[in-house]
């Protein structure tokens, strides 16, 4: 049986104050409180930014031995710049990325044991970025054989017709592991698992992300859950207790776009996985 890590994508939000977090607790001792809560975070600034060393020995200082921190490779580096439109002539090419690459691989290895997957989280690629699926595919390889051992990584991808076996046997090969995602366009992972063996490495990695666009038009304040997500989060359960039996560890993150509060949703699916596997 794995082991279970769970939490939320990012730690950071004001209408946790209060909620979440005690009333008028500074942002600096956020991190410190969530790891109270949670024993594992996502953190969702390094795709805007490279971090720097400072921030990420930070994190580390700030949170108790056996915590882990899982992060986004940068923008720079799986959308090729920060135009709305990705660039296909720097998406994962080593001579644009490798400077980016190097400063954030080099600030994540300061975390040592408390580093969680690294996750190349991709955007929609249209026909003028990749012509094929082929294409990215052999584009994804070169990269991902050119990444240092001693991280673990994950693919996320959006082109949800190439999630295919060629693409599974590729990060197979390479002990990376298909990121599981529950977002408004994609096939919820269960509904996948029924077609294809989604297990492409020792850990699996899943994040549940929903429709931003409704949430923001049921609420205000990511405070309280909006949004009754029960059928998907029993499906979720269900494929979770499945992966625990063939990985060593399933990490699952929850966004606030997901029901509105994400520390509700990862709570209510852990739940639902333990009702489970007592039964």
């Amino acid at each position: 049986m794995g082991t279970l890590h769970y939490g939320t994508s990012s730690w950071s939000e004001k209408a946790w104050d209060g909620v979440f977090y005690p009333a008028g607790l500074p942002a600096s001792a956020q991190l410190p409180h969530y790891a109270t809560q949670f024993r594992t975070v996502e953190a969702d600034v390094t795709y805007y930014r490279v971090p720097d060393r400072r921030l990420v020995s930070g994190w580390a200082e700030r949170t108790p031995e056996g915590f882990t921190i899982s992060a986004k490779f940068p923008r720079s580096i799986v959308h090729g710049g920060e135009s709305a439109t990705p660039d296909p002539a720097r998406v994962l090419v080593r001579e644009h990325v490798a400077a980016d690459l190097e400063r954030f691989l080099d600030a994540m290895a300061l975390l040592g044991p408390k580093c969680g997957p690294l996750v190349m989280q991709f955007p929609y690629f249209n026909r003028s970025v990749f012509k094929s699926a082929a294409e990215f595919r052999e584009r994804l390889a070169a990269f991902l054989d050119s990444l240092p051992a001693g991280f673990r990584y994950g693919v996320e991808l959006r082109n949800n017709t190439w999630i295919d076996d060629e693409l599974l046997g590729l990060l197979r090969a390479r002990n990376c592991a298909l990121v599981l995602v529950d977002l408004v366009y994609m096939p919820h992972p269960a509904e996948l698992a029924e077609r294809f063996d989604l297990v492409t490495a020792d850990f699996s990695y899943a994040r549940l992300i929903g429709d931003r666009k409704k949430i923001d038009s049921l609420t205000d304040t990511l405070d309280h859950v909006v949004l009754d997500q029960s059928e998907r989060l029993e499906a979720w359960a269900g494929l979770a207790r499945e992966l625990l039996q063939r990985v060593g560890d399933v990490y699952v993150y929850a966004n606030n776009h997901y029901a509105g509060f994400a520390p509700d949703t990862i709570r209510d699916l852990v739940a639902r996985i333990e009702a489970g596997s007592a039964g």
